[in-house]
């Protein structure tokens, strides 16, 4: 495979797991509820909003500036995000908890990394 056909794999696999849309993501990551959930970069586990911020919260952030810009002006690093984002969508889809999830940490997680389950 060359360099452009996994770039505009990864792209495309970006777009398909960030499943929510950039407005409806800035709502949720501007919520309490988004910057209670996580872990930080230095491993602790947010609880609650003001505990610091956690990685998906951060990504989520990241997702945003990644979808504003144009596909020809993305950097390396916008691509090896994009890559992580489309990594840890799918190892945690692969983990979700029976039951019902609508109000789960698993989704909020998710929902800070651009991908919501229930959509």
């Amino acid at each position: 495979m060359t360099a452009q056909k996994d770039g505009d794999d990864s792209y495309a696999e970006f777009r398909r797991v960030v499943n929510m849309p950039p407005a409806r993501l800035r709502k949720w990551l501007d919520s309490e509820a988004s910057r209670s959930v996580g872990m930080t970069k230095g491993g602790e586990k947010v609880t609650k909003a003001g505990e610091g911020e956690a990685v998906g919260h951060h990504m989520g952030e990241r997702i945003l500036e990644i979808r504003a810009t144009a596909k020809a002006a993305l950097t390396e690093q916008d691509k090896a995000d994009m890559r992580k984002v489309i990594g840890y969508v799918h190892r945690h889809l692969a983990q979700r908890p029976s039951g019902d999830v609508k109000d789960s940490r698993w989704r909020h997680s998710l929902m800070n990394w651009g991908h919501d389950p229930l959509r």
